[in-house]
């Protein structure tokens, strides 16, 4: 399906030139670095020169780098596996060190981040809570910068409502278990609110860097999907960026398709 592009304030994003060469993608709930192969997304950027570099892991030592034979080129693209259910700032821990790994292999080099769903909350995240050097733009993807509803429900549900429980995690198997031991990360995608932490995150000063926003939009036109309101994937109604990323709109689902690596290079492109 061909993608519908919707940019805003252009002069004012596009200000400063961007070497665009370096891209690290973030997957998001329940993903994993496969994510972008899976989607296709990883094929569609290799056919536009963007070459696979390497995939990182976890492990007890931490992130572990598996390098992609490539040919010489400017365009390279690293895949990370997150805890995906873990609290955001956990995961945003994680994403530094494998960004700190990414820039100690190309320390001449700005880097992209693109994340998907929580996993652009978890680059933003990094960004404040680490100040990060060298990064020049970030790419979200059906990103809820200011929650979603279904986290209150994933709360609801998981809920120990006394010795109902048990049967409620019998009857909801391996989907209600990945709930349940997700509640921090829901906890953190609530909507803001004083104290909680989008209320935190999107109040704190942000750095001068490329922002960009692909908002889904529903069969009737309306922006957002299932999981994620439209307004809360705009970067634009975060307090701190308002007036400072661009927006584009992708007519489908959630979830990552082939589609979105079109997406990214035109966004990139605009730089």
């Amino acid at each position: 399906m061909k993608s519908f592009y919707k940019l805003l304030p252009l002069l004012l994003l596009f200000s400063m030139p961007v070497h665009a060469d370096i891209m690290l993608l973030i997957h998001g709930y329940l993903g994993d670095a496969d994510s972008w192969e899976k989607s296709g997304i990883n094929s569609e950027l290799h056919q536009q020169g963007w070459q696979r570099a390497g995939m990182f892991k976890g492990s007890p030592d931490g992130p572990q780098l598996f390098v992609t034979e490539h040919e010489n080129s400017d365009n390279l693209v690293y895949v990370a596996s997150l805890p995906s259910d873990a609290p955001i700032m956990i995961q945003s821990d994680v994403l530094k060190n494998i960004i700190d790994i990414v820039q100690q292999q190309h320390p001449d080099k700005k880097l992209i981040l693109a994340g998907h769903s929580a996993g652009g909350v978890v680059a933003r995240m990094a960004l404040i809570r680490h100040k990060l050097n060298n990064v020049s733009a970030l790419i979200t993807i059906a990103t809820p910068h200011l929650g979603t509803g279904r986290a209150d429900q994933a709360l609801d549900i998981t809920a120990n409502h006394g010795p109902f429980n048990m049967v409620k995690s019998f009857v909801g198997g391996s989907g209600y278990n990945a709930l349940k031991h997700s509640r921090g990360l829901m906890i953190d995608l609530r909507h803001p609110q004083p104290g909680n932490l989008l209320y935190w995150l999107n109040s704190q000063p942000h750095p001068d860097i490329h922002y960009a926003s692909i908002i889904r939009l529903n069969n009737n036109g309306s922006s957002g999907d299932y999981y994620v309101p439209g307004f809360s994937q705009d970067m634009n109604n975060v307090p701190a960026l308002q007036g400072k990323s661009a927006t584009f709109t992708t007519p489908t689902s959630h979830f990552l398709t082939r589609e979105d690596a079109n997406t990214i290079i035109s966004i990139i492109n605009h730089y």
